[in-house]
């Protein structure tokens, strides 16, 4: 079983920059993915970005070269760095995890644990 729990958001203006943290506790396969997403009022939630056991990420186009992933594993901790932030940014975060998983998918079906989620607001 796995538990994630996500801090870092909070209120800032346009072109601000926030980094979001997941702390992750209990099992997890070796191979694994990681990954956040958001979702706004009246939307989907959709995946923002993702990174696997062995390192590799991907990124929702929207946010290619502001929004960066990464994972500490000594700390059991994954990140993510946001620049450059736009109005359309807002959102609540997740963090999310698929264990065991050998690949990353952009579909929230494929990942079995989640985070409670941390709100994200930037204004114009």
């Amino acid at each position: 079983q796995v538990q994630l729990v996500e801090s870092g958001g909070g209120s800032v203006q346009s072109g601000g920059s926030l980094r979001l943290s997941c702390v992750r506790s209990g099992y997890i396969s070796a191979r694994y993915c990681m990954g956040w997403f958001r979702q706004a009022p009246g939307k989907e939630r959709e995946g923002v970005a993702f990174i696997t056991s062995d390192g590799r990420t991907g990124y929702a186009d929207s946010v290619k070269g502001r929004f960066t992933i990464s994972q500490d594993n000594a700390k059991n901790t994954l990140y993510l760095q946001m620049i450059s932030l736009k109005p359309e940014d807002t959102a609540m975060y997740y963090c999310a995890a698929a264990s065991p998983a050998y690949y990353c998918s952009w579909s929230p079906g494929d990942f079995g644990y989640w985070g409670q989620g941390t709100q994200v607001t930037v204004s114009s």
